[in-house]
């Protein structure tokens, strides 16, 4: 990977800089970039694009102090890669690909790690930030502007774009052991989560990652991993096989490092069955090259924005379906009873489970406040049911958001929502965002974080 020096990187700045000046002072701005993991539909709206693209490079990785040094449209992929051939790896590598490290930052990101390590801004040290008001600050817990670095996190580029941050890192090792505990109960599925995650280890044996698949009301794999130095052989899923479908199959299993932290990607963890690609034909056809979660990702933004597929749907006279994408965290101890509301209501499967705490119980997160002392269990759920008669749009997920409040839980802004904009500032912290965005954008070039998120502007 050729590096990358701080003479060019501040260039690139100071012409963004120069960008937004050339673009009128009272005309709204927005962050124009190649790639995106978000699934939310925009309004069309007439708003110059600052073209951020260009910040996608890894700058520098220190091993002896375990530090990554990136820019904000840097995608794991290439992040991971980097830091991979130092033996170390980011404390939270979100599932797909072409996430970007300054996306997971000003969005959620999650993985199997988090009930370690949180969520990526937690290892956040410093970051510049490209403010609505033109100004590049270095933003860091211990500055100035340390109310920005805890505000940022969930602000979705509506308070600035993280063009640079420092990271920290963790040690690997080659291989990961997987064991796949199947569960017919929820309530000892999510007892036995919360001891691995509490203990940091299960059955006598180490545990360095947690996550799990719900496939049915009796039917739950708690998937417990551990670092390993040997392995007596490694599966492969980056092809022909399936990675969700061995849990059902396998007590045990064996990956690289590097296979394990992208064993969602292959299928967009169970999604590419919707596009034909779990036929073996077709994955034939496709080769690693194709099945990858960003080629499924255009596929889908190309059904919601022309919609051939529902228009034929329409011309078979199936019923109209509600798209359901979200993601959902609710403290463990409510976990069987959302699970018991989504199975009664909401006929997805399989469902994603991740549990994550926050790693500091000391700090808040102004944006998307959690109890800091408490467990929480992430829910995913990725697909569209069927509307009955007379029901508008989204009635599904307004039952979703407001099950999730009832059980003191947090709902991921990275998707459609449809909160009223009082009760949406009541749970995401208006007050505070108020004085966030008066400080850093008092102009309001950058949507709010409501018009960006229900509003879909």
């Amino acid at each position: 990977m050729t590096a990358v020096s701080t003479a060019d990187y501040q260039a690139r700045v100071a012409k963004l800089v120069d960008a937004l000046t050339t673009i009128a002072p009272n005309a709204p701005v927005r962050l124009g970039k190649r790639t995106s993991n978000l699934f939310r539909s925009r309004a069309p709206i007439a708003a110059p694009a600052l073209d951020v693209s260009d910040f996608q490079n890894v700058l520098h990785v220190d091993p002896e102090n375990r530090i990554a040094e990136v820019e904000g449209m840097v995608t794991y992929e290439r992040l991971v890669a980097a830091t991979l051939a130092h033996g170390l790896m980011p404390m939270v590598v979100p599932q797909l690909k072409t996430i970007t490290l300054g996306g997971a930052v000003a969005g959620m990101g999650i993985e199997s790690s988090s009930f370690r390590n949180g969520m990526p801004h937690e290892s956040v040290l410093e970051m510049d930030v490209l403010t609505g008001d033109g100004r590049v600050l270095v933003v860091r817990p211990d500055n100035e502007h340390r109310e920005l670095f805890f505000g940022f996190p969930n602000s979705y580029g509506t308070l600035g774009y993280a063009l640079r941050l420092r990271i920290a890192l963790e040690p690997v090792k080659p291989y990961v052991w997987l064991r796949h505990v199947r569960h017919h109960d929820p309530s000892a599925f999510f007892a036995d989560l919360a001891t691995a995650c509490q203990q940091g280890s299960f059955d006598g044996e180490p545990v360095d990652f947690v996550d799990g698949t719900v496939f049915g009301p009796d039917e739950m794999y708690l998937t417990l991993a551990t670092y390993s130095d040997h392995a007596p052989y490694t599966s492969d899923y980056t092809w022909m096989s399936i990675y969700y479908r061995s849990i059902q199959h396998r007590v045990e299993d064996y990956l690289t490092i590097h296979d394990y932290l992208w064993r969602w990607d292959t299928d967009w963890f169970w999604c590419s069955r919707a596009f034909g690609a779990q036929r073996r034909w077709v994955r034939r056809l496709a080769g690693r090259r194709l099945l990858r979660s960003d080629v499924y990702w255009k596929i889908a933004a190309f059904e919601r924005r022309f919609g051939p597929m529902r228009r034929i749907d329409q011309l078979r006279g199936k019923p109209p379906h509600e798209e359901i994408v979200q993601d959902v965290e609710v403290p463990v101890d409510n976990a069987t009873k959302f699970l018991d509301f989504f199975h009664a209501e909401i006929p997805i499967s399989p469902v994603w489970v991740c549990p994550l705490r926050q790693r500091d119980a000391s700090v808040k997160w102004q944006l998307y406040p959690m109890r800091a002392d408490t467990l929480y269990v992430n829910f995913g759920f990725w697909s569209s049911v069927e509307l009955s008669p007379g029901a508008a749009d989204g009635s599904h997920n307004r039952r979703i958001e407001h099950t999730v409040e009832e059980l003191d839980g947090r709902k991921s802004l990275y998707s459609t929502s449809y909160y009223g904009e009082d009760e949406f500032w009541r749970l995401y912290n208006g007050a505070v965002y108020d004085n966030l965005k008066q400080r850093y954008d008092p102009d309001g070039r950058l949507l709010d974080l409501y018009a960006k998120c229900v509003r879909r502007r």
